[in-house]
């Protein structure tokens, strides 16, 4: 008979997840993953196989525990100021994190250079998940921008998640810039909003 699992698993891809954000999946050794959990080398692959599976628990845990609650202003009755105020949202996450946060910046885009330019599965995940936030910031502006044509919205779109994406690989290096590359796109949405278009 098996020995029965002893152990929180939320707990336990909670605390992988910081390891994978703050050092990125090719930098988070198997021992920095052991210290963070408090599990065994056998345990964290009898339950998850092996790094690459409890890697891929970390980021389905951080899109349904970080990134989906941010972008439900976006896509649940969005209002016409969502894009701004997911935007300031994300220029308050960043400007309050402390510079020894593991959480800094994002944790795809932090992999998208590094495993994800070598492992399809998790460039598809990369993919996919910048998919999700052009349709959210789509449906945002779509919410302030009734009349907009496709075309404008898709342009816009492309704009504001540019900043987005900018300001989140920034995070990690610069605060100062992100802020302020997230504070120009929140400006350029005003501009629009004063045009009317």
């Amino acid at each position: 008979m098996g020995r029965s699992q002893e152990f929180d698993t939320t707990a336990v891809v909670a605390a992988a997840l910081d390891v994978f954000w703050a050092r990125g999946y090719e930098g988070a050794s198997l021992g920095d993953l052991e210290s963070a959990t408090g599990l065994s080398r056998s345990s964290l692959y009898n339950s998850f196989t092996n790094k690459h599976g409890l890697f891929d628990a970390a980021v389905q845990m951080y899109l349904e525990h970080v990134i989906r609650p941010r972008l439900r202003g976006l896509t649940t009755n969005p209002g016409t100021d969502a894009v701004d105020d997911y935007l300031s949202s994300l220029e308050h996450a960043i400007g309050t994190m402390t510079a020894d946060s593991p959480r800094r910046g994002c944790l795809l885009l932090n992999t998208a250079a590094g495993l994800g330019a070598h492992d399809d599965a998790v460039a598809a995940v990369i993919r996919a998940y910048r998919q999700e936030l052009a349709v959210a910031i789509r449906s945002g502006l779509q919410a302030t921008f009734p009349t907009a044509t496709d075309a404008t919205l898709k342009d816009r779109t492309r704009i504001i998640l540019s900043c987005t994406v900018s300001a989140l690989v920034l995070a990690r290096v610069d605060t100062e810039e992100a802020i302020a590359t997230l504070e120009s796109a929140r400006r350029l949405n005003e501009e629009w909003q004063s045009r009317n278009t």
